[in-house]
């Protein structure tokens, strides 16, 4: 079972810590391997989807299609935590790394959090959805897969993160499915279709305009 420390650590006598020897020891936070998605806003006002890579209480890594500059400040929207903020830290390969601004307490809310997203899996709790569900107008779309076949099916819910899909052909769970235009992947099945969750996020004004794939 994981637990990720809010703050910096002792030893067993009270001591202070060895001196950091390399850069992932020069993190005052624990981080932990946790794929979330959300939405994040630059200075201008821009606002883009992205997916969490790691995570501490005082620092998060994007995997995110536009980079800002670094000392940029950046707002936050994660699934299952919420509103944070912080500023760009340096730039990744594929994204950025964020140096949250937060008080104690909310780095302590954060830990919990974390603590909860890194062990749910673990512990068999339930997935938990916190994005609305809704049935669309047009529910006919069309799957690419990786061979690219395109399988006509129909749509049973969507949310911003995911959508649920009734299919006359069978796929491996893990599949890589693009649901009309966007790009998902295979997490579930139920009975009568599956789930896919979306790479990135749909933006909410492209969810409820017509909620078009």
């Amino acid at each position: 079972m994981i637990a990720v420390a809010a703050t910096a650590g002792t030893d067993r006598r009270g001591a202070p810590p060895e001196p950091a020897r390399g850069a992932a020891d020069q993190r005052r936070h624990q981080r932990v391997r946790v794929a979330v998605l959300g939405r994040y806003m630059l200075a201008d006002r821009r606002e883009y989807p992205c997916q969490t890579v790691d995570m501490s209480p005082g620092g998060v890594r994007l995997t995110c299609a536009v980079q800002g500059e670094v000392g940029e400040r950046v707002v936050l929207y994660l699934e299952h935590i919420g509103r944070i903020e912080g500023v760009i830290a340096r730039p990744c390969a594929d994204g950025f790394a964020v140096q949250l601004n937060a008080t104690p307490r909310k780095r302590d809310k954060l830990a919990s959090q974390l603590t909860w997203l890194a062990n749910r899996e673990m512990l068999g709790l339930p997935e938990g959805r916190s994005h609305e569900r809704l049935v669309p107008t047009n529910t006919a779309v069309i799957l690419r897969v990786e061979s690219g076949r395109e399988i006509r099916a129909r749509l049973i819910d969507i949310s911003m993160s995911g959508v649920a899909i009734s299919c006359p052909v069978p796929l491996p769970l893990g599949a890589a499915v693009t649901v009309g235009s966007t790009p998902g992947r295979l997490v579930r099945y139920f009975e009568g279709g599956f789930g896919v969750q979306f790479l990135l996020p749909l933006s909410p004004d492209r969810f409820h305009a017509g909620m078009t794939l």
